[in-house]
């Protein structure tokens, strides 16, 4: 198997929340964009709470514009190997560097994990002293939830640590 290397964080002195995802799949890394496969609800669901367009805007926008509303996007694992895009078809993981990001970030406020995988690691996570949330995936492997109560569930976090009126 390829070993993969995963995607750089977004994240500035602004960042309030930061969402680890696992890894990104293949179409995002094909693309070097977070979120990158079409069925993904990342974009919807941010962009819907924000009532901002996220999903029909140009990547680098898209970015500057949560980096601007105080959001953060990385994953748990800096590296792997894996077949496709599937959590569990992930081997030999390597986690990036939480404590660093606590320096980068000095407004900092909460981790939110997206989806099981990602929180699988909460425990590393929890070290930098902050609240930490798991959130239902935006992963198109995630049918069980409705976009509408995925996006209550994302409303929740975001309220809760100000990124919400």
């Amino acid at each position: 198997m390829t070993r993969l290397r995963g995607l750089e964080p977004v994240i500035d002195g602004n960042t309030r929340l930061l969402v680890l995802g696992s890894f990104p799949g293949v179409a995002s890394l094909r693309s070097q964009q977070y979120y990158g496969h079409p069925q993904n609800q990342f974009w919807k669901i941010v962009g819907s709470l924000w009532n901002m367009p996220l999903s029909a805007m140009d990547y680098p926008l898209r970015l500057d514009t949560v980096r601007a509303c105080g959001l953060g996007i990385w994953d748990v694992y800096a590296a792997c190997e894996r077949e496709g895009s599937l959590d569990a078809d992930i081997r030999s993981p390597e986690l990036n560097d939480f404590e660093g990001v606590r320096h980068s970030c000095p407004r900092l406020q909460a981790i939110a994990h997206n989806g099981g995988e990602s929180y699988r690691h909460a425990r590393h996570t929890r070290t930098l002293g902050l609240p930490v949330y798991r959130l239902p995936s935006t992963s198109p492997a995630n049918a069980s939830w409705s976009f509408e109560r995925k996006r209550e569930a994302w409303a929740d976090v975001f309220r809760t640590v100000g990124l919400l009126d």
